[in-house]
């Protein structure tokens, strides 16, 4: 397949399509040739699970290559929203429930939400480090940073104390 012109691709937009449920993606090949590719999803009904679906639809044979940019929260709100359409729920919802989903709130406790809302938001959260890690061979990594956080607030840094410190001393 290589030298085909089809290996390299670069994708356009992604959506869905209600009936039959499907992915749609469109991309550019190396030739700058404007494509459309549905991934139907076989089997899938109002009870399937979003992340399984999404996991196999990203590992299949046949839509790996158009898949492998897209990121995988990206695809499981796209198959999420499909599967709120057949359980009756409104686009404009779905997209308001999928927004909360995306979303990172440093002060929500995610010990109480579903195990789906967990997965998703780990994955967000898995991407945003993988894009901002800093790997030997990149230009700009450094080895061995240090950095001082005393005063970074622009005031004197104040050490907060708790009782298992005090007591922990005498143990060793």
């Amino acid at each position: 397949m290589a030298g085909d012109g089809r290996d390299d691709i670069k994708l356009k937009k992604c959506g869905v399509r209600f009936e039959p449920p499907a992915i749609m993606v469109t991309y550019v090949n190396s030739s700058g040739k404007l494509h459309r590719r549905t991934m139907p999803l076989r089997n899938f009904n109002k009870r399937s699970g979003v992340p399984r679906v999404a996991e196999e639809l990203k590992n299949s044979s046949r839509h790996k290559k158009y898949l492998e940019h897209l990121p995988l929260p990206q695809l499981e709100k796209l198959i999420c929203i499909i599967r709120d359409k057949m359980n009756g729920v409104s686009l404009e919802s779905s997209l308001r429930k999928n927004s909360k989903l995306t979303d990172l709130d440093p002060d929500e406790d995610l010990n109480k939400v579903d195990e789906e809302t967990l997965k998703r938001k780990k994955a967000i959260m898995e991407e945003a480090f993988n894009k901002n890690k800093k790997e030997i061979g990149d230009e700009d990594f450094v080895y061995d940073v240090e950095v001082d956080f005393e005063g970074a607030a622009g005031g004197a840094a104040t050490v907060e104390t708790c009782e298992w410190d005090s007591n922990s001393d005498n143990e060793f």
